[in-house]
């Protein structure tokens, strides 16, 4: 269910501002994204799993608060983001 940490690597590498960056919220919704993006999948075989689909829920909201800010900073930003991460809105 979660992401391993080569993969989280490859994700703050890929999306990192600068050298070492892990706290801009592109690092933090691209990580939340894979996490995710893995829950979901685990709810086709696990439907009655509600303990994680309440967590699921909780990254949701935490990733839409994110995608706020950052719409409020910087507009080009937010819209580079939803693109590259291939999430709607």
């Amino acid at each position: 269910m979660s992401i391993t940490p080569e993969r989280k690597q490859a994700l703050i590498k890929e999306f990192a501002i600068a050298e070492g960056d892990t706290g801009s919220p592109e690092v933090q919704v691209a990580i939340l994204t894979e996490r995710i993006k893995n829950l979901t999948e685990h709810f086709q075989s696990h439907k009655k799993d509600n303990h994680s689909r309440r967590g699921l829920l909780q990254m949701v909201a935490l990733r839409r608060k994110l995608l706020d800010y950052t719409k409020s900073k910087d507009v080009a930003r937010y819209q580079d983001l939803i693109k590259r991460l291939n999430i709607r809105r």
